[in-house]
């Protein structure tokens, strides 16, 4: 159960990466971002959850996963997009395990 929590958490930070970046999708942010996340922040994640050779979770990734509403990422967990966009629904279930950081119980 832990590893779907997880991946509600970094598939959400995957998904608004992407969003936010190549502008795919309309997403009115103000002032804090998405879900407490700015776009540079949401691109510090990527490279941590892009298969095959993914890179360990910066600090700044992790610090960033800490600040983050992890519920309003959650509501993100089943987008269609993450396989597009070329982010590994297993590789983002572990992001944040690997930053130590425990998901919220009901995602």
């Amino acid at each position: 159960m832990k590893k779907i929590n997880s991946t509600s958490v970094v598939l959400m930070v995957a998904v608004c990466s992407v969003v936010l970046f190549c502008g795919n999708l309309v997403v009115l942010v103000e002032g804090s971002g998405l879900c407490n996340i700015d776009e540079e922040g949401l691109m510090a994640c990527k490279p941590a959850i892009t298969a095959p050779q993914p890179s360990a979770p910066t600090k700044y990734c992790c610090d960033l996963l800490r600040k983050a509403n992890l519920e309003c990422l959650c509501s993100y967990k089943d987008s269609s997009m993450l396989p597009y966009l070329g982010i590994d629904p297993n590789l983002a279930m572990e992001l944040p395990s690997k930053c130590g950081i425990a998901p919220p119980s009901m995602c």
